[in-house]
């Protein structure tokens, strides 16, 4: 039987090098003169921290930290903006959460997926991954491509790891 196994995850890193490129052009831009707010990655908890005098600013940060996460070759659907930003003396500041395994509503959702695809596999959760498993690689590429083509209904970034034959 061969298998795959589809993951979610950020290598913490790579995120680390994204937040210090973002923070250094942060302090080289002339919009952001003389600011006070600071931009910080807690790789214990995966929470990108940032703190600006304003919501504008606070809105430029998030694009800065974007578009150099894509630069070091990192999906941006992995970050979470649900948490709305709070006001903290002068300051507003925003804790931006890194998606890292699946969680239950994805992985269902994955499940539905696969199941409506009609395909000869079967897919099993286990902790924040998913087994895929069939009788030929042939059927395991058709769910690796199904997935990348609904990755906007998944919302979060997949990896496929794991292939045995």
């Amino acid at each position: 039987m061969a298998s795959f196994d589809i993951v979610s995850k950020v290598d913490p890193q790579t995120m680390d090098n994204a937040v210090n490129v973002a923070r250094k052009e942060i302090v080289n831009r002339y919009d952001f003169r003389d600011t006070k707010g600071s931009l910080e990655f807690n790789k214990k908890d995966n929470i990108v921290n940032i703190t600006m005098e304003n919501d504008m600013r606070l809105q430029h940060t998030e694009d800065v930290l974007i578009s150099k996460m894509v630069k070091q070759g990192l999906d941006a659907t992995a970050l979470d903006f649900s948490k709305e930003a709070y006001q903290s003396g002068a300051m507003v500041k925003k804790d931006i959460k890194v998606k890292a395994g699946i969680d239950k509503d994805t992985s269902k959702i994955i499940m539905k997926l696969i199941k409506d695809s009609k395909l000869k596999v079967s897919a099993a959760m286990m902790d924040e991954t998913i087994r895929v498993t069939a009788k030929k690689i042939d059927d395991l590429q058709e769910v690796i491509a199904l997935m990348r083509s609904k990755s906007d209904e998944i919302g979060m970034p997949l990896q496929f790891v794991n292939m045995k034959s």
